[in-house]
Order: C-alpha cells, then structure tokens, then sequence
C-alpha cells in the first residue's frame, strides 16, 4: 500500500514540478531549446523533421529517472526511489500522450475527448501568448489569459466583420 501511495503522490506532484520546469526553465535559461516547439504550432508542417530541439528536455528528464530508478535498485536503503520514479515514469507517458500525441498530434491518438481538448486549449493559450498557463495536466488559465484571448479574438471578429 505504501509503494502504491508513492506512485500516486509523485504523479501528482509532477504537475506542479513541470509547471515549475516549463517556466523558469524552458521559458528561462533553456528557451533558445524551447523555441524551436514553440515555431511548429499547432503541429509539425508535412516534410518537417519528426524530432525538435526541444525534444532535449524529456530524454534528460527521463535520463535523471533512469538514474534514480537504477539508485533505487542498487543501493541500499533507497528502494523507496522505486515507487517514486514509478509515479514520475507514469506521469511522463501521460504528458507525452496529452501533449505530444493528441495536441500536437506527433503520435498517433485516435478520437477527440472532451477533457483533453479544453487541455488543447489552454496549451494553445500557452502557444499563442507565450506565458501562462505553464501547467499541462492541470492548466490553469488566469483570469487576465482568458480576456486577452477573447479580447483578441473580437478584434479579429470586428476585422473580418469590415470586410
């Protein structure tokens, strides 16, 4: 039981740690990586290479999981590092079906779901201003993101409205 609620604990703190990695990382010291997946929204253009820079980040995240997952098997006293990178593995394949497979449909995902499309919109948000919501799983769209989009989008209705 306990190992099972190590699973579940490190899945759900992932989120607020990639909110944290997504902002002051990815839009901070490692943004020159982060841009080029900024540059192929809403998804890669047809005869554009599969892999992006930005592509860095998860294989060395998965690269410090590696590394304590393998600590966890072989040192004594740090077992407890095997239920952890098991909820952190865990959370890595839900993200990389979310964000890589089913809004930027670099993989394929079948069907649209009406959970994981209010998540595509908040990561358009994201995509469109260049700030909040960092979140994936659990986005959280201010209030100020939200009005500058509708506040956007009925100047882009008045513009075509002219025409």
């Amino acid at each position: 039981m306990t190992a099972l609620a190590l699973i579940v604990a490190a899945f759900v703190v992932m989120e607020p740690v990639t909110y944290l990695a997504h902002r002051y990382v990815m839009h901070g010291l490692g943004r020159r990586l982060h841009r080029s997946h900024h540059r192929r929204w809403p998804a890669r253009a047809e005869g554009e290479p599969f892999f992006e820079a930005n592509d860095a980040f998860p294989a060395v995240f998965a690269g410090v999981v590696m590394v304590a997952m393998a600590a966890g098997f072989n040192v004594d006293g740090l077992g407890v590092l095997l239920p952890v990178t098991v909820g952190v593995t865990l959370y890595g394949f839900a993200y990389a079906l979310v964000h890589d497979g089913y809004i930027h449909r670099r993989i394929p995902v079948r069907g649209r779901h009406p959970a994981l499309d209010r998540l595509a919109e908040a990561h358009a948000l994201h995509h469109r201003f260049g700030g909040e919501p960092y979140g994936m799983l659990v986005p959280i769209v201010p209030a100020s993101v939200r009005a500058r989009a509708e506040a956007a989008d009925d100047r882009q209705l008045t513009r075509t409205d002219r025409r």
